[in-house]
C-alpha cells in the first residue's frame, strides 16, 4: 500500500513540527507486533461489518473461510473477537437509530489533497444520514486512551468524506467517534461543517504547505512520541540539553520550578531510552559508535536441557510430582483472554469488582479528573496514600 507523505495518522506531528514529515522520509518504514495486532483487529472488524451492512447476502461458508484465515494469524487471541464485536455493535446502534437506512462505507479511502498536498487516508467507517456525517475509528491499542476531541486524524477523514459526498448530501453536522474497546473508551466529538472547513483552511492548509515543502521550524513536544526519527532528531536533543536558567531566586525551588523540572525530566527519560535503542541498532548493523559496545547480559536464569527427562529422573529418586509443579489460577484478565470477553462477562461478569489504582501524579493534559487529598482518602483510605 502506498503511503502519503502527509498522512492523516501523522497529522499531529507535521502540524506541530512541519519539517518532520520530510525528515521521516529518510528513514525506512518498520512495523511492530502492536501494529500487526491492530491490523488483524481491523481486518476482522471489516469482515463483520461487510457481512452485516455491505454484503448482506454473503454465504456462511464464505464468511467462515475468511474468518478462519484470520484466526490462523500468529497474534490471534480469543479476545479479539469480542473486542471487535463491541466496535461493530457501536456502529450498529448508530445505524439503527435513524428512521431510514443510512449510507455506509467500510474502510473507505478518502482524499483531502485540496488542503493537504498528495494526501489521502482510509476511514474505518463512514455513515451519512440526512445532514449528518459520522466518522468512526477503531483503536485497538491498550497503552494509552485516544480521544476524538480535536483529533486531527479524524478531522482529516471527515474533511475527505465531506469533499467526496457533499455533492450528494447537504452535510451540516459532523460527529467523530473513537472506539477503544480494550480500554473501555468511547470518545465522541461533534462540530459544524463550517467549523471543520475553517479549520482546514486556516490551520491545516498552511501547515501542510510548509510540511510538504520541508519548511518551517522544528518543534519538539508530546507529538514526537511516534515520530520515526525521534531518537536522532537534533532539535529534540538541543531542547533537552539547552536547559533554562532558574528564574526565581532563593535556595529552595518553588512549586512551579519543581513542576517544570519534573516535566522536562520525564521527557528526557523517554528520549534517553529511544537514543539507547537507536545506538544498539546501529552497533548491531556493524556501525561503530564511540564509547559504546554490546556485551552479553547477565544470566536470565537456569533451565533444563530436557525438562521431561529431568523430571523423570527426579521422580525415580523418590521426589513426588506434587513437589515439582505449582498449581496457580490465572488472573481475571488472563481468564477473560482465554475464554473470550463475551462469554466471560455473561457467566461471571456480575462477580467482578474493579480495584482502584493508587493516586498518581500526571501532567495537567491528562484527561482524568483531578482528585483532592480528601477525596483520595475517601476512596483509598488514609493509610494507603
Amino acid at each position: 500500500m502506498s503511503h502519503a507523505i502527509l498522512s492523516a495518522s501523522g497529522a499531529s506531528r507535521w502540524m506541530n513540527c512541519n519539517p518532520s514529515a520530510r525528515l521521516e522520509e529518510t528513514v525506512e518504514n518498520t512495523t511492530s507486533e502492536y501494529a500487526e495486532e491492530g491490523t488483524l483487529a481491523h481486518a476482522l472488524a471489516e469482515l463483520k461489518l461487510r457481512k452485516y451492512f455491505i454484503e448482506t447476502g454473503m454465504a456462511k461458508k464464505t464468511y467462515t473461510t475468511e474468518y478462519n484465515k484470520l484466526k490462523k494469524h500468529r497474534l490471534w487471541q480469543n479476545e479479539i473477537d469480542s473486542y471487535t464485536d463491541e466496535y461493530v455493535d457501536h456502529i450498529k446502534a448508530i445505524a439503527m437509530s435513524f428512521s431510514t437506512s443510512p449510507y455506509i462505507e467500510i474502510e473507505k479511502k478518502v482524499s483531502f489533497e485540496g488542503y493537504v498536498p498528495e494526501a489521502f487516508g482510509t476511514a474505518d467507517t463512514i455513515i451519512i444520514s440526512g445532514d449528518r456525517l459520522y466518522i468512526l475509528d477503531l483503536k485497538y491499542g491498550k497503552g494509552v486512551p485516544v480521544y476524538a476531541e480535536d483529533n486531527p486524524q479524524l478531522m482529516l477523514y471527515a474533511l475527505g468524506a465531506y469533499l467526496e459526498y457533499s455533492l450528494f448530501y447537504d452535510i451540516k453536522h459532523i460527529e467523530m467517534h473513537i472506539v477503544q474497546p480494550r480500554l473501555e473508551n468511547i470518545s465522541v466529538f461533534s462540530m459544524k461543517t463550517e467549523d471543520l472547513l475553517n479549520w482546514a483552511e486556516t490551520v491545516i492548509k498552511p501547515n501542510a504547505q510548509r510540511a510538504f515543502a520541508g519548511e518551517g521550524e522544528f518543534n519538539p513536544g508530546e507529538h514526537c512520541k511516534f515520530c520515526k526519527v525521534k531518537g536522532s532528531c537534533r532539535a529534540r536533543a538541543e531542547n533537552y540539553f539547552a536547559l533554562e536558567e532558574l528564574k526565581e531566586k532563593g535556595s529552595l525551588l518553588t512549586n512551579d520550578e519543581k513542576a517544570e523540572a519534573l516535566q522536562r525530566g520525564a521527557e528526557l527519560d523517554k528520549w534517553l531510552g529511544e537514543l539507547k535503542a537507536e545506538i544498539y541498532s546501529a552497533i548491531e548493523k556493524g556501525e561503530e559508535v564511540k564509547g559504546w559496545k554490546i556485551v552479553q547480559g547477565r544470566s536470565a536464569g537456569r533451565k533444563f536441557t530436557d525438562t521431561d527427562v529431568a523430571v523423570g529422573k527426579l521422580k525415580e529418586h523418590g521426589i513426588q510430582e506434587e513437589l515439582l509443579f505449582e498449581r496457580k489460577m490465572l488472573t481475571v484478565p488472563q481468564m477473560e483472554t482465554v475464554i473470550g470477553k463475551k462469554d466471560f462477562k455473561e457467566w461471571v461478569g456480575d462477580m467482578i469488582e474493579t480495584i482502584p489504582g493508587k493516586p498518581t501524579l500526571v501532567p495537567e493534559s491528562d484527561k482524568r479528573e483531578a482528585i483532592t487529598k480528601r477525596k483520595a482518602e475517601d476512596v483509598f483510605g488514609k493509610n494507603n496514600i
